[in-house]
Order: structure tokens, then sequence, then C-alpha cells
């Protein structure tokens, strides 16, 4: 156990933390998590619908969600370009970079024309559907502009104004985007987008098997994270997987079909009551059951976190990570409450989620509610019963040893004081 954890602590974590710095890596994170309020926007408006039905008279908020989540890929498509030529160092095109990423874009979803000369998108495409593709012509994108920003036909120290180069040293790249956007959807009639998404199928069906599912969300969430690595390192693989797996059911359920997709936007919740690796009953042992100082505090400190589902405080602050006392019932109840869930929702135990709920810093039986009803509350009651279970001896041997280190600790302490106060009587002497 020694050699592993010395393993995962000197080459392991840091790698993953280098990879999680990458720019190509990290655009596609930011771009997604700078979106984020359009995708809260579309859950508030997933609410503010429940009401539709039962209050008469009550307004259509559907566009609010439709120009918000529903332009999702569209503002994805811009993001990833832009935020990429920024962590290149590009600034001066970096928004050039972005208008050309929308462009090309739009391109991919293949529009058709009317006889009025009208453009047609289908709406899906540049919603969550999309997000996939946005991704992909984003980064494609990137690495055209990338490419050429070494490249000027001005010299440094010439005295035409700097927005003047920058139009025309970005002519050539966003010609070449363009004009691979045109030749594939306008000229060979073959539609990119639906490569991207045939050749990605696998990626988004292993997703939603057995193994794909468990090992997602025990690596990210529990495994990765007791080493100090942020569960943010999987956000983009994750949030393309349940975005689209979302979408899917949703139009599946809009056809008059049941929904298939297992690993969908807010599967999540229920098995992270109090976050990856459901700490909630841990934090609670720990505020109400502890008998050790250190527990106690870290119990007090991480308790409206915790309800939030944000349980930093008590992974560095207990601390969970590299604590192999509290790292294996983490990794326990990170295999199994996954593994559970999956079956639950094969089975149709609990139904697939097709409401878009994101506001998952609320506490988690509100999540669960929300996007599984009656039913999805009591099995994340459930997970959490299983969690205290789990959590429960690994904690009386943590807390009894953080309460012999206190005891150790004030007797050396009063040594300390015997011996000062012993010095200063030798000295009065």
């Amino acid at each position: 156990m020694k050699k592993f954890m010395d393993w995962m602590t000197d080459k392991f974590a840091p790698r993953m933390n280098k990879l999680a710095r990458n720019p190509w890596i990290a655009s596609v994170q930011e771009a997604i998590l700078t979106a984020m309020p359009m995708i809260f926007i579309g859950s508030f408006t997933t609410v503010l619908t429940a009401f539709g039905g039962l209050i008469e008279g009550f307004p259509d908020f559907s566009p609010l969600s439709t120009f918000s989540l529903g332009l999702l890929s569209l503002y994805l498509a811009y993001l990833v370009p832009y935020l990429l030529m920024e962590k290149k160092r590009h600034n001066k095109t970096k928004k050039e970079a972005g208008l050309a990423g929308i462009g090309f874009f739009l391109m991919l979803v293949s529009p058709t024309f009317d006889e009025a000369g009208n453009i047609l998108f289908q709406s899906s495409t540049l919603g969550n559907g999309g997000m996939i593709a946005a991704l992909i012509a984003g980064l494609f994108v990137g690495f055209v502009m990338n490419a050429f920003s070494t490249h000027s036909f001005f010299k440094e120290d010439s005295a035409i104004p700097d927005f003047i180069t920058v139009w025309f040293d970005t002519l050539i790249p966003i010609l070449m985007i363009l004009f691979v956007g045109w030749l594939f959807t306008f000229q060979l009639h073959i539609s990119i987008f639906d490569c991207i998404y045939t050749l990605f199928s696998p990626i988004l069906k292993a997703g939603d098997s057995f193994l794909g599912f468990v090992v997602l969300y025990f690596v990210g969430y529990t495994f990765l994270y007791t080493f100090g690595i942020s569960t943010w390192v999987i956000y983009p693989i994750e949030s393309a997987l349940i975005l689209q797996g979302i979408a899917a059911n949703q139009a599946a359920v809009a056809a008059g079909n049941a929904a298939s997709v297992i690993n969908a936007d807010g599967v999540s919740y229920y098995f992270t009551l109090g976050g990856g690796g459901c700490t909630l009953a841990l934090g609670l042992m720990m505020l109400f059951m502890a008998k050790s100082k250190k527990c106690k505090v870290i119990g007090k400190a991480s308790l409206v976190p915790n309800l939030c589902n944000i349980n930093e405080p008590l992974v560095f602050g207990a601390p969970i990570a590299f604590n192999p006392i509290l790292m294996v019932p983490m990794w326990i109840i990170g295999l199994l409450a996954p593994a559970l869930t999956w079956f639950a929702l094969y089975f149709d135990l609990l139904p697939k989620v097709t409401t878009l709920f994101s506001f998952w810093y609320l506490p988690g039986p509100i999540c669960s509610y929300a996007v599984g009803g009656m039913v999805g509350l009591i099995f994340t009651l459930f997970i959490f019963v299983l969690s205290w279970i789990i959590y429960y001896p690994f904690f009386k041997v943590y807390d009894k040893q953080c309460v012999q280190k206190e005891a150790e600790d004030e007797a050396q302490k009063a040594k300390l004081v015997a011996r000062k106060n012993a010095r200063q009587e030798t000295n009065n002497a």
C-alpha cells in the first residue's frame, strides 16, 4: 500500500494535474464552465414550466431555454477556439478565431435553404444535442488558427495599425477553415456532423455501459479525488456524454417513445450526496459522533458545503485525500453507488433522467427528487444509509487515532510547560 501511495503521490497525480493544465483540454473545460449560466437558465426554465400545467394562464417560458441552453453548442463553437488562442497567448486573433468557430460549426450542422432563401437549422443541433460537434469544430478551428499564428504579412515595426494587420493575417486561416466546411457540406454533400457522431458513437455507448459508467464516475469522482486531483479533470468528457444523453432522452420522450439513455445529465445526483464519494455521512459522523477535537472542527466547517455537495473542506481538511484509512471507504462507496445506480436504471427501478436540473449545489435530496421523483429520493436515501454503514468503522478507527494524537500532543505540551516553569523557578532562585 505504501509503494502504491508513493507512486500515486509522486508520479501519477502530478502528471494528471499537468494534463488538466494542457491548453487544449483546459480550453474545453473552461468553455463549458463559461457556458454554465446558460445551462442554469435552461434548468430554471424547466422548473418554471412545471407550473404551466398547474396554474391557468401561466406564461410560456420555454423561449428562455431556447435562447440559452438551446444555443449551447453555438456558444461552445465560439468559446473553445477563443480560449485556446488566449491560452496559447495569441490574444490578437482570439476573437477572430471565435467568429470562425461559429461559422464553421454552422456549416457542419448541414443547414438547408427554402425557396425564399431562408436558412433553416434543426434547433436540436444548436443546443446540447450538437455539443460534441461544437467541441470538435472549435478544436479544429483553434488548431488551424494556432498554426498560422506565427505568420504575418507585416513586420513587427510596421506603421500599420494592429487591427488591420490582424484582418489580413487571419484571412488565410479563416478562409481555409470555411473552405473545408463548404467543400464537405455543399459540394461533396458529406455531413461532417454525422461523421463526428458516428466516430464518437462507441464512446457514447461505452459511457452508457455498466463498465464505462462505473469507471467514469469511480475514477473521476472518487479515485483521482482522493489523490488531490480535481473532479473537473473529467468534466469535458463527462459533460459531453451526459448532455448528449439527456438531449437524446428528451427527444425520445417528445416523439412518444421511452427514454433509453442511462448516463444523462443529472444521473449523478443519485450517488453524490455530499459530493463525490457520498461524503455527507462521514461529515455528519464527524460533527455529531466524533470524540476528537479535530474531527468535530472539520465536521462543523464542512457541514454547509457538504449539504450543498461541495466536499473539498472534508476531502482536504479531514483529510480523506492521501489518508488510507478514509480513502478505502470512499473507494468502496465510490464503486458500489454508481454500480447500483446503473443496475437500478437499467432494470427501470429508477426512471431515466429526462428533466434538465443543473442546480447541483442544492441539497442532494432536492436534486434527486427533481430528476427521479419520489423513487429517486428514496434511492438516494438508500445510498446514504449504505455510505453510512461503509464509512462508520473506518471513521471510528480514524477518530480514535485523532484522540490518541491529541492526548499525546497535550502530554507533550504539558511537559514543555512544566520544563519552562521549572527553568523560571530555577532562575528566580
